[in-house]
């Protein structure tokens, strides 16, 4: 794969590596689309027990790609409704795995990257790592991740962090619930070891029988993503295909202030 990286030791374990690094892991078409081949062709395997996320390099995702937001703002509404929708079955493959899944948070997440923590069971974080939603300050919202990060943090920290766009750090992001904890970098694979050693004391048809009755209690299972995501996505191709939007992903991309702070 041309964005990925799969490391097996044993058959019980995948860890699967964002591989860009530089491009600090963010987001294109193309890891998209591999990443969620990866994740379906993963969850069939029966001697499967969990799965580990990280990145390549000092960052976990940077969120999208320039280029890729470069054809998304040239891109018509539908057109970006099916990107749109592309990410969104991403997300809801990584949320519903059937195994159990730990974000391995080698570095800052922003946009995209948030979303994939958000989607994880489990999330550690290096204390270094910085975090951001920053959508607003290009004239769109997080809308296609915002199931799984909302279902992370409640509505009440979203509030703060889908309306300011600002930047938190590891240990505020722990205290909020996007990750579970924060760590200096030297113990984070010490951290991934320990989670790992009580998640293989699990029965396998537990794990996943957790995964579910927790999805059905909170009312929120692949058939309510779904749905959300269909709406999510038509809201963000229509934001980004809006003057706001468009002016917005446009100033970004020039390196210059948008409209409304000039």
């Amino acid at each position: 794969m041309a964005t990925l990286r799969i490391d097996r030791e044993t058959p019980a374990l995948a860890v699967l590596r964002l591989d860009r690094p530089k491009v600090h892991n963010a987001f294109d078409e193309t890891l998209i689309a591999e990443l969620t081949e990866a994740l379906d062709a993963l969850a069939r395997e029966e001697s499967l027990r969990a799965l580990v996320l990280t990145g390549e390099g000092s960052t976990f995702s940077a969120g999208a790609d320039l280029g890729w937001m470069r054809r998304m703002a040239e891109a018509s509404e539908e057109q970006n409704r099916e990107d749109a929708l592309a990410l969104a079955r991403l997300l809801r493959t990584l949320k519903f795995f059937p195994k159990p899944t730990i974000a391995r948070v080698n570095g800052s997440a922003y946009g995209g990257g948030v979303g994939l923590i958000a989607c994880c069971d489990l999330a550690i974080a290096v204390e270094h790592a910085k975090f951001s939603l920053s959508e607003v300050r290009l004239g769109l919202v997080p809308a296609v991740i915002s199931p799984y990060v909302i279902a992370a943090i409640g509505p009440r920290q979203a509030q703060r962090l889908f309306l300011t766009g600002e930047v938190i750090e590891a240990p505020e992001a722990a205290r909020i619930g996007l990750i579970h904890q924060a760590v200096p970098a030297e113990h984070l694979d010490a951290e991934l070891e320990r989670l790992l050693h009580w998640l293989g004391k699990a029965g396998p048809i537990a794990c996943r029988e957790a995964k579910a009755l927790i999805a059905r209690v909170t009312g929120f299972d692949e058939t309510h993503a779904e749905r959300l995501d269909r709406d999510n996505a038509a809201l963000i191709a229509r934001l980004r295909a809006s003057p706001e939007g468009r002016a917005g992903i446009e100033a970004f991309l020039e390196k210059r202030p948008p409209p409304w702070n000039a």
